[in-house]
C-alpha cells in the first residue's frame, strides 16, 4: 500500500517536472538562443537541464555516494550503463552533452527534451551517421565542452560490463581531451530494479522506481587517462578495465562492500 501512494504522488510530480521540461525545452531555450551569444546559449541551458536534472532525481529520491573528484576540465566522461536512471545521476552533476542511441527520440517527452538539450544521437551500423556523430561530439570538445557517453551502447544487469565501442573514443583522440572513468553501482533494492534491459518500456520501468522508497546509487570516479599518443582501442580497454576493476567485490568501493 505504501508503494503505490509513494508511486501515485511521485507521479504526480514527474508529470508537473516533464510539463516544465516541455515549456524549457520548446518555449525558454529557443529565447536563450535568440538573446544570447552561442557559448552563453550553451551555457544557460546547460543550467537549466543541470536543475531539471536534479529536480528529477529527487523525485526519485536519488542518494549518491560519490567516491573520486570529477574533473572540472573538459572531458569525454564514460561509463558502465545500467539503465536511463545512470543519465539522471551523472547530468545533474556534471554539465555536459551526453551520447545516447537513435531509439530514446521515439521515447514519450524524454526523446523530445534530449533532442532539445544537445543529446547527440548515434545509430549504430549506419557508418555515415556515425561519422556525423564523430563531429558532432569532437566540434563539441573543441569548444570545451564535456561529453557523457556509455561504450557498451547499451545497457546490463550490473553485474557485467560489456565491451567498450571504441569509435566513441576518436573524438578524443582528435581533441587532445581527457577521459574520465565513472564507474556506477546500484546498492539495496535498486540493484535489482535498476537495470533496463531487454523487452523493458520506460513508462512502465519509470513506475517501477517511482514505487522505490530510495534509489542509493556509488559513482567511483576513477583516475583521468590521458588521449595522447594513444589508440582508441588501447582508450577503450584501459577505461573499461579500471571500471571493472571499480566493481570488484575486493575493492574498498564495490558493492559486496557497501551493501
Amino acid at each position: 500500500m505504501k508503494s503505490k501512494l509513494r508511486q501515485l504522488y511521485k507521479t504526480f510530480f514527474i508529470i508537473v517536472l516533464f510539463t516544465a521540461g516541455l515549456v524549457i525545452a520548446g518555449l525558454i531555450f529557443p529565447v536563450i538562443n535568440f538573446t544570447c551569444n552561442a557559448n552563453k546559449a550553451k551555457d544557460h541551458a546547460n543550467q537549466l537541464k543541470r536543475l531539471w536534472l536534479a529536480w528529477f532525481a529527487r523525485i526519485l529520491n536519488i542518494k549518491i555516494q560519490l567516491n573520486g573528484q570529477i574533473t572540472q576540465n573538459a572531458a569525454l566522461v564514460v561509463a558502465n550503463h545500467i539503465s536511463w536512471v545512470d543519465i539522471i545521476a551523472l547530468g545533474h552533476l556534471i554539465p555536459g552533452y551526453f551520447v545516447s542511441k537513435n531509439d530514446v527520440i521515439d521515447w514519450p517527452v524524454i526523446g523530445y527534451l534530449a533532442r532539445q538539450g544537445g543529446t547527440v544521437f548515434i545509430k549504430r551500423g549506419d557508418k555515415q551517421h556515425v561519422r556525423n556523430t564523430t563531429e558532432k561530439m569532437l566540434w563539441l570538445l573543441k569548444q570545451n565542452r564535456s561529453i557523457l557517453a556509455f561504450p557498451e551502447g547499451t545497457t546490463s544487469d550490473g553485474n557485467n560490463v560489456l565491451a567498450f565501442h571504441a569509435s566513441l573514443f576518436q573524438p578524443a583522440i582528435l581533441a587532445k581531451a581527457t577521459l574520465q572513468p565513472i564507474a556506477i553501482q546500484y546498492l539495496g533494492d535498486a540493484h535489482q530494479q535498476a537495470p533496463f534491459i531487454g523487452e523493458d518500456a520506460f513508462v512502465s520501468h519509470l513506475l517501477r522506481m517511482l514505487a522505490l522508497p530510495v534509489i542509493p546509487i556509488q559513482l567511483t570516479v576513477l583516475a583521468e587517462i590521458s588521449t595522447a599518443n594513444k589508440k582508441r582501442s588501447d582508450l577503450a580497454e584501459m577505461s573499461r578495465s579500471a571500471i571493472c576493476e571499480a566493481l570488484q567485490p575486493d575493492n574498498p568501493h564495490s558493492l559486496k562492500k557497501i551493501s
